[in-house]
């Protein structure tokens, strides 16, 4: 199994499928990728001989990949909430930042859902059996 950016790529997929496996490397970055290290996306990761893999190493030098590009991100998003800014705003209360509609959808963002102004249920039936008793 090849070992490119610190990400073991899946021998049996072709190499512009397998790249894609490294975070940072999508569908359209992975033909600069390829044409830049003048290797075939067409070939199997397996058959990749090692001067084919230091060159697709060398040509993912050039951008950031991985924890480089993690910590980019977060950086941004830090500097969002630093100031103040709108999108920062919706990531501190953690909310859809790009102006999805919150209403009724937005649950993997907003997390389970949470009975607000009134009691659940189960709160309910317990309260019942409670006076009964």
């Amino acid at each position: 199994m090849p070992r490119i950016a610190g990400v073991d790529i899946p021998e049996n997929k072709r190499t512009e499928i397998a790249l894609r496996y490294i975070y940072g490397i999508g569908p359209a970055n992975v033909q600069t990728v390829l044409k830049i290290a003048n290797v075939d996306g067409n070939k199997r990761a397996k058959e990749l001989t090692d001067q084919e893999v230091a060159r697709l190493v060398k040509a993912l030098e050039t951008t950031p990949v991985e924890g480089v590009l993690r910590k980019i991100i977060n950086d941004n998003v830090q500097r969002l909430k630093q100031v103040r800014a709108y999108r920062g705003l919706r990531h501190i209360a953690r909310l859809p930042a790009h102006g999805q509609r919150t209403r009724v959808n937005a649950r993997t963002r907003r997390g389970k859902r949470m009975t607000v102004g009134s009691m659940t249920k189960e709160m309910a039936q317990k309260l019942e059996t409670a006076k009964k008793v």
